[in-house]
């Protein structure tokens, strides 16, 4: 058994992060500080090809913090994280690893789609300048072909009629919708939704959980961190229940939201239905 030492992890055997059939996400005691306060504090768990998992928990729980460790835009204090069976942000040397080249792990991340809270749009560029942006200069796809798929996706995101528009000239919901679009020019295995929803009008939201709902039908494998219990009850095939850095309770949806088992997450499902 080869066993990785890593920044104070606990002890984690290499064989074991190497099934034949791997998850598409496997974090094992996955561990975060920022100076003395430990945020992340053991997150362990397996998102499958194809499922969409989501997490739940009060603001400052680590949801967030650790949605951005399994693209490595955090880095992690201890613990594993593969992504589709490869490890993320660090190579193995012996039994020890070591933390990759930034353009090594830029590249993983092509293959990781990611939306935030604020759509991040590029102000100076159209909404599909936007979107070809990436797919162009990092996939060196052909400008004609890429500019095809752009306006394929604003179709598929409700926004045909909006290709030209600048950010300033859409809506928040607007926006959110190039910014998933523009993720999924990328063409990802996996994308990460942090709060999507939560800087948006109310009247806004349905059409962005929308286009969520059709990504899920659609096969893609999905991490969301989320307020919106409707659309984890509906959407979801886990939901993990954080915590003070912890997954307190994890499970389908009709277990964690409508029957959960700890007091912790009674609590909190009742303050938010």
């Amino acid at each position: 058994m080869v066993v990785v030492a890593f920044q104070g992890s606990e002890e984690v055997s290499i064989h074991e992060m190497k099934s034949a059939s791997s998850p598409m996400v496997d974090a094992i005691d996955v561990r975060k500080r920022f100076g003395a306060n430990e945020v992340l504090k053991g997150i362990t768990l397996q998102v499958q090809k194809g499922q969409v998992l989501c997490l739940i928990g009060p603001s400052g729980s680590g949801k967030s913090t650790f949605l951005r460790c399994i693209n490595h835009l955090e880095t992690i204090n201890g613990g594993l994280i593969r992504v589709d069976g490869i490890l993320m942000g660090y190579r193995e040397q012996g039994s020890t690893l070591h933390e990759m080249h930034p353009a090594a792990i830029a590249e993983q991340r092509q293959d990781i789609g990611m939306v935030f809270q604020r759509f991040n749009l590029f102000p100076h560029l159209t909404a599909l300048q936007n979107i070809i942006e990436a797919p162009i200069g990092v996939r060196k796809v052909d400008r004609e072909l890429a500019v095809i798929e752009a306006r394929r996706l604003l179709n598929e995101v409700g926004l045909s009629d909006k290709a030209d528009h600048y950010p300033s000239q859409l809506s928040g919901g607007q926006q959110q919708r190039v910014a998933i679009a523009r993720a999924l020019a990328m063409k990802p295995k996996l994308m990460l939704f942090d709060e999507p929803t939560s800087a948006l009008d109310p009247e806004l939201v349905g059409d962005v959980l929308d286009v969520m709902k059709r990504l899920a039908e659609g096969g893609m494998t999905m991490i969301v961190v989320t307020h919106e219990m409707g659309f984890a009850r509906e959407v979801a095939d886990v939901v993990a229940f954080m915590d003070d850095g912890r997954i307190v309770e994890i499970g389908e949806p009709a277990d964690v939201i409508d029957n959960p088992q700890h007091e912790r997450t009674k609590a909190f499902i009742t303050s938010v239905l």
